[in-house]
């Protein structure tokens, strides 16, 4: 794996206007890692993709992209693949013929082994011969996904590509991801849906009207983030509901979260307390069937960090 970092920034600032877009902004992502990028809608999240990508450059601050610093072109730099804001496609043509063409485009006369093989990695076979004006948005991110896989990137940049995947969908992006960064690929990927970050990501950076609140390890980011809600379903309710009642650093709460669960209990708790009630459970015989947060520790880390940033504006 290649020692450089796949993206190293700082200080990376860009205004549009009166509207600064980033502020100071760092990041750093190593290559053979899946960087999340999170962030309330006007955040600066696709403000900082289109700088990785060459469609934008800073007004100041230093970025450097696979070793080399990016100078003041609108230019991609070598290497880097992905999309912002959906991939450009040609309805009119084929999934094949897309990416046939998008290949040319690039003075790259990419072998049909390669477009079937890209095709096949992101699941599209199928569809191959069929024009894309039909195909779904699920469809058109894959195939976006396959576009940039056709350049075999050491640095992919990808802007909410499950947004409309289905479940098939999902596992075939999932998988691509996963190995691309097996094999020293640097991946940023932007995505509203916590889910998925805290799937692949190793790290993330969360973003606030065009600032950092945090960047690091999610196992950091769950450690640093105050009390959650915890969901609990035990084979004796009561009986559960009781030791929790009577476990420190326990509050039990009145269903809330519990998807009209009669039989669920719900706490809110840090980690080590909740530990200690899953030992007083286990001692006293109760079975736990399921215990799960209400809400994910990204999530709700996102949204105490976006919150506070927002309310200090």
């Amino acid at each position: 794996m290649d020692a450089l970092p796949a993206v190293r920034a700082r200080r990376i600032t860009k205004c549009f206007g009166d509207v600064v877009a980033l502020d100071g902004v760092d990041l750093d992502v190593p290559q053979g890692r899946i960087h999340g990028l999170a962030g309330p809608n006007g955040a600066g999240k696709t403000t900082l993709l289109g700088l990785l990508l060459g469609l934008a450059v800073a007004d100041s601050g230093s970025l450097d992209i696979l070793g080399t610093p990016v100078g003041r072109a609108l230019d991609a730099p070598d290497g880097v693949a992905g999309f912002v804001d959906g991939p450009g496609l040609y309805p009119s043509l084929t999934a094949r013929q897309n990416l046939a063409a998008l290949a040319a485009l690039r003075g790259d006369n990419a072998r049909t082994t390669a477009v079937d093989d890209a095709l096949a990695q992101v699941g599209l076979t199928a569809v191959a011969d069929e024009r894309t004006r039909g195909f779904s948005l699920g469809m058109r991110q894959r195939l976006g996904l396959a576009a940039a896989l056709l350049t075999k990137p050491r640095l992919l940049v990808l802007d909410e590509p499950a947004n409309g995947l289905d479940p098939a969908g999902k596992k075939h992006v999932h998988g691509v991801l996963d190995r691309l960064a097996a094999d020293g690929t640097g991946v940023v990927l932007s995505s509203h849906r916590m889910d998925d970050l805290e799937a692949l990501c190793s790290e993330v950076t969360i973003l606030a009207a065009g600032r950092v609140v945090f960047s690091g390890p999610l196992a950091k980011l769950a450690a640093e983030n105050a009390e959650l809600d915890y969901r609990l379903l035990t084979s004796d309710p009561e009986t559960a509901r009781r030791l929790a009642a009577g476990t420190a650093g326990i509050r039990v709460l009145d269903g809330s979260g519990a998807r009209h669960d009669s039989d669920a209990l719900v706490v809110r708790a840090l980690t080590p307390a909740l530990d200690e009630l899953v030992v007083r459970l286990v001692q006293g015989g109760i079975a736990l069937r399921e215990l799960a947060p209400v809400v994910s520790p990204l999530e709700a880390a996102f949204l105490a960090l976006t919150e506070n940033q927002e309310a200090a504006r």
